[in-house]
């Protein structure tokens, strides 16, 4: 009897052990030695990619932002400030509505089938309401008009795919050249900028495909407003 319980106390008390070394081990040693690398070696990467401006956090680069005129009254949606370069449409979006003390958004995507609305497979000229075909219609709608200027005309065709449709998340942070290349002019005229010198703008923030083979190339929204906001300011 007294070898049994001896033989239980030593075994429990090497449980015991094992449980605050390993304790100490993966829950502050490595912890500790994993966020020292990370703030060493990636620190912005760490801190969640973020962007500052005159030592200001005014976003981060891997979270895409809506640039929108205050809500007129009885608005519930806002209008776009055309002014600056629009990103990706955020269809798919909620809203917190459980605990209403904090303004938060909901990422996610529409869960429309990429054939929502379609006949014969593409997007008749009056797709049903709620679909997806319905969406991008409207969406290409109003590229075309929100783009066109005196002396530039946007054509449907001229439309990229990114400009109507949202990614998986709704919270995608880049747009295409093609796309930030379309909204040139109406940023210029709005700006009092040439053209010359926002084309000159979205190309010195163009980044190619990552390793030269992986995805596409991408112009970050935030960061290419902030260079626009740079040049208004300087010009």
């Amino acid at each position: 009897m007294n070898n049994s319980v001896s033989n239980t106390v030593r075994l429990l008390g090497a449980g015991l052990r094992a449980l605050l070394v390993l304790t100490l081990v993966t829950g502050v040693i490595y912890p500790l030695v994993v966020t020292g690398i990370a703030q060493g070696l990636f620190n912005n990467k760490a801190n969640g990619s973020e962007i500052k401006v005159d030592g200001k956090v005014v976003g981060s680069a891997l979270i895409g932002q809506s640039y929108n005129l205050p809500l007129k009254k009885g608005q519930e949606t806002p209008d776009a400030d055309l002014k600056w370069f629009q990103g990706r449409p955020a269809n798919g979006l909620g809203s917190n509505s459980i605990n209403t003390q904090y303004k938060l958004l909901l990422s996610g995507a529409t869960n429309l089938a990429a054939d929502s609305g379609a006949v014969h497979g593409t997007c008749p000229a009056k797709p049903a309401d709620g679909t997806l075909c319905a969406q991008v219609v409207a969406a290409k709608e109003a590229v075309v008009k929100d783009n066109s200027v005196p002396g530039y005309t946007v054509e449907p065709s001229d439309v990229p795919a990114d400009a109507v449709t949202s990614s998986g998340s709704g919270l995608d942070p880049n747009i295409s050249p093609a796309y930030a290349e379309l909204q040139a002019h109406r940023v210029a005229e709005l700006n009092h900028l040439s053209v010359a010198q926002v084309d000159q703008l979205v190309k010195d923030h163009t980044t190619g495909r990552t390793l030269g083979f992986m995805g596409d190339p991408r112009v970050n929204v935030l960061e290419l407003n902030i260079a626009l906001k740079d040049l208004v300011a300087g010009k």
